[in-house]
């Protein structure tokens, strides 16, 4: 039975690899929203000219922050969710040019960062869609504008809700670990680091 049970546990363990191809793929991606940026940066330079509004000029601009802030979202979801859900990226740990939020976010803080991510981007398009509204010479979809300022509000609304809810896990958690240390007879102020909690909690 215990030889079941650790197969059996040995496979589950292993069963995180199969999430490596995804983050492959969104690598993939990732390539795919890099030329298409510079798709758009081509086409806004061809077509530059004095004579260009400042308002086009504007939306172009919008655009490529667009495709940068996705490009950014897919980049987090592939390093924190390999890092949480897969296995450690060593070759990162003493690399200069590790991003000083690599190995600090947990499921929670991703989905803080996704959240935050699809606001920005949902701006971004509101943006574009404010500086064409100001040109009499533009057709604007006022339907698809009231559906992007909903969507919009409803990823506020919804980072609102997760950020609430953390804080009450956060705080939930405290309070176990408070109890936990009393109940072992030791002092949560005199604890001075993480340290020195881990360490007394393993006890």
């Amino acid at each position: 039975m215990n030889r079941f049970e650790d197969g059996l546990e040995r496979s589950l363990f292993a069963s995180r690899w199969l999430l490596a191809p995804m983050y492959v793929g969104l690598l993939a991606g990732l390539v795919i929203v890099a030329l298409k940026f510079f798709g758009e940066l081509w086409h806004l330079i061809d077509d530059f000219s004095m004579e260009q509004s400042a308002d086009e000029v504007t939306v172009a601009v919008l655009s490529l922050i667009d495709i940068a802030l996705l490009g950014n979202l897919i980049l987090i979801v592939i390093f924190a969710g390999y890092e949480n859900f897969v296995s450690k990226i060593k070759v990162a740990e003493d690399s200069e040019d590790r991003p000083s939020w690599m190995g600090t976010v947990d499921f929670s803080g991703l989905k803080m960062k996704l959240i935050g991510s699809l606001v920005a981007i949902s701006v971004i398009l509101l943006l574009k869609d404010f500086v064409a509204a100001a040109d009499p010479a533009k057709q604007l979809d006022y339907e698809a504008v009231a559906w992007r300022i909903g969507l919009h509000f409803t990823f506020v609304i919804s980072g609102l809700l997760f950020a609430v809810m953390d804080y009450w896990g956060a705080k939930r958690q405290a309070l176990l670990l408070e109890t936990k240390l009393k109940a072992k007879g030791l002092n949560p102020d005199t604890l001075t680091d993480e340290a020195d909690v881990s360490t007394a909690d393993a006890r």
